[in-house]
């Protein structure tokens, strides 16, 4: 979660740009931490969370890597305060994990027979017609070698 704004925070230049966009997601997420999780698994509650820091993280990703869109210093400040997870953009950088979900999916200490999670499978590997979604983050496949997007 982003740090707490305070006055002292010096904004980079191109910061009102991306401004509009990180405070709605952070609006959606305090709604997603606040919703009733009644009737719902354990896991399926944090689902929404996941879903909305993955946003976030991709949202700022893009407009650096793919888009040239915000400076490197913008970037740099995204990351240091919060606004993106810089362990899973760095992640999303190498060869395989482009399309990663989350963390929790590759690490092997949390899963069975101590391998990735089931949504790293391609789809053309598993069954046709079986739908995967992952304990964790209740992803539907993250594999870099799904061709849908």
């Amino acid at each position: 979660m982003p740090k707490v704004r305070t006055s002292k925070t010096k904004f980079p230049e191109g910061w009102e740009l991306i401004e509009p966009t990180l405070r709605e997601l952070e609006t959606k997420m305090r709604e997603a931490e606040a919703d009733n999780h009644e009737g719902k698994r354990k896991v399926e509650s944090i689902w929404p969370i996941f879903r909305l820091s993955h946003q976030r993280s991709r949202y700022v990703y893009d407009l650096f890597y793919r888009r040239k869109a915000i400076t490197r210093e913008l970037y740099d400040f995204c990351l240091n305060e919060g606004y993106a997870d810089k362990n899973l953009i760095a992640k999303w950088k190498k060869a395989g994990y482009e399309r990663l979900c989350c963390l929790q999916c590759i690490q092997t200490r949390d899963h069975n027979f101590q391998t990735a999670c089931l949504c790293r499978v391609p789809k053309n590997r598993l069954e046709p017609g079986k739908i995967v979604e992952c304990t964790h983050c209740g992803c539907r496949g993250c594999a870099s070698g799904d061709n849908n997007e």
